[in-house]
């Protein structure tokens, strides 16, 4: 008859996949709470505003009417830009640091 791994007697086994089941069901709420929020960035001081939801979807777009130079598009684009990427990385950094405290502090695992 199998003995298993010294140790790890039936008991440790079952606490263990009850520990996995439950960090996994508070993964699934975490990431569900965190789709539902939305991150909002600006950039040039204030001359473009974005929203992204947590499922890094691109939410809204306010541009001041000031800023808009038909002769300076790019200085536009670049600023919208920023501010996607500055929303964006304010949904990656409270993702990170929501679902990593399920993890323990493993770094990588998310």
């Amino acid at each position: 008859m199998a003995k298993g791994f010294p140790g790890m007697g039936g008991g440790n086994m079952n606490n263990l996949l009850k520990q996995a089941q439950k960090m996994q069901k508070d993964m699934e709420k975490n990431q569900k709470e965190l789709e539902s929020k939305e991150y909002e960035a600006s950039a040039g001081g204030g001359a473009i505003t974005v929203v992204v939801t947590g499922k890094k979807r691109l939410q809204s777009v306010t541009i001041n009417p000031d800023v808009v130079d038909p002769d300076d598009v790019e200085m536009l684009q670049d600023l919208v830009l920023s501010a996607v990427n500055a929303a964006m990385q304010m949904a990656d950094e409270d993702a990170e640091k929501v679902m990593g405290k399920l993890a323990g502090g493993m770094p990588g695992l998310f």
